[in-house]
């Protein structure tokens, strides 16, 4: 439990040094992308005096550094800044929409490790036969299947025709319940996880053999202990130390790709949003939506790490 607390608290530690660098990423990124936020904001028919006063206003004719320091001062305050006019809140936006960006990524997640658990398990315990070769091509074909295009499928199989199974694109209505909710998510779910299964599949197939050759498998086995029982309470644990590191990666992936796969089935989440800035030339709410997946990423692999020493002890003295 020290161990735990103490590296949380290195992590924790790290974490305003990782923003900091994000957020210096993210505003020069947005600095150098081309176009004229006066001219977004005000329109291509503006006069030039009209767009010089809002630049002078909105203290775009200063300095990069004096513009960031800014910056870094406001989001001191949670304060995200507001929109080109419309002006509204950029973080009253984000707020309601990365909510169901998180529901489609944790959804995502779910069907990445029961798919990954149950086909890397399969081919590790029936190596080289049939079972396994079969897990072999769906990991090979899911790895090749970009997960918008296979979105557009999923939306042509379930979706179209004289009897639909699932909504094309939209997200149910409160009054729908839970399960209207789990209806209009699970093709976007299965387009964001099954691509990222593939590769979770071969490190689970790849650690659990490199566990079932070792040698206190065969003495237990020796020794008459089951061999499901030395599976399930030895083998498995000690093989999916890799595989959660990998998904912590993958986070990355799967948060990245919600904003693609909601973008084509039509969910109101931070896909539309980032969409909306770039069009718009919206830096404020680009530089949020960014800013906030980029965070959200950097707390989920803290986490992934407080599991890497929950599941293999061996490496609590790091």
């Amino acid at each position: 439990m020290v161990m735990i607390l103490r590296l949380l608290g290195r992590r924790l530690a790290a974490l305003p040094l990782m923003i900091l660098g994000i957020t210096l990423l993210v505003f020069l990124v947005l600095q150098a992308a081309p176009g004229d936020q006066a001219s977004s904001a005000l329109g291509d028919a503006a006069s030039e005096e009209a767009k010089q006063q809002y630049r002078q206003e909105n203290g775009l004719n200063d300095p990069l550094f004096i513009q960031y320091f800014r910056f870094l001062g406001r989001l001191l305050h949670l304060d995200l800044g507001v929109t080109t006019p419309p002006s509204k809140s950029v973080a009253a936006m984000i707020a309601s929409a990365f909510p169901l960006t998180l529901e489609l990524t944790f959804l995502g997640v779910i069907i990445a490790v029961v798919l990954s658990l149950v086909f890397g398990i399969i081919g590790a315990l029936y190596r080289d036969k049939w079972p396994d070769q079969l897990v072999r091509i769906f990991s090979i074909a899911a790895i090749a299947t970009p997960s918008f295009w296979l979105g557009i499928l999923l939306i042509q199989w379930f979706a179209l025709g004289d009897n639909p199974m699932f909504p094309s694109g939209g997200i149910a209505t409160p009054e729908s319940g839970f399960g209207g909710w789990l209806n209009s998510m699970a093709l976007p779910a299965l387009a964001l996880g099954i691509p990222v299964s593939a590769s979770l599949i071969r490190v689970v197939r790849t650690s659990m053999v490199e566990e079932l050759d070792r040698d206190y498998v065969r003495t237990a086995i020796g020794n008459g202990v089951p061999y499901r029982e030395v599976v399930s309470r030895n083998v498995l644990r000690n093989a999916l130390v890799t595989p959660v590191t990998v998904l912590g990666l993958r986070v990355g992936y799967l948060l990245g790709g919600a904003v693609v796969i909601e973008m084509i089935f039509a969910l109101p989440g931070m896909g539309q949003l980032i969409l909306n800035g770039i069009t718009n030339l919206d830096v404020n709410l680009v530089q949020g939506v960014v800013l906030t997946i980029s965070v959200t990423f950097v707390l989920v692999n803290i986490v992934v790490d407080l599991l890497y020493l929950l599941i293999n002890p061996r490496i609590r003295t790091v």
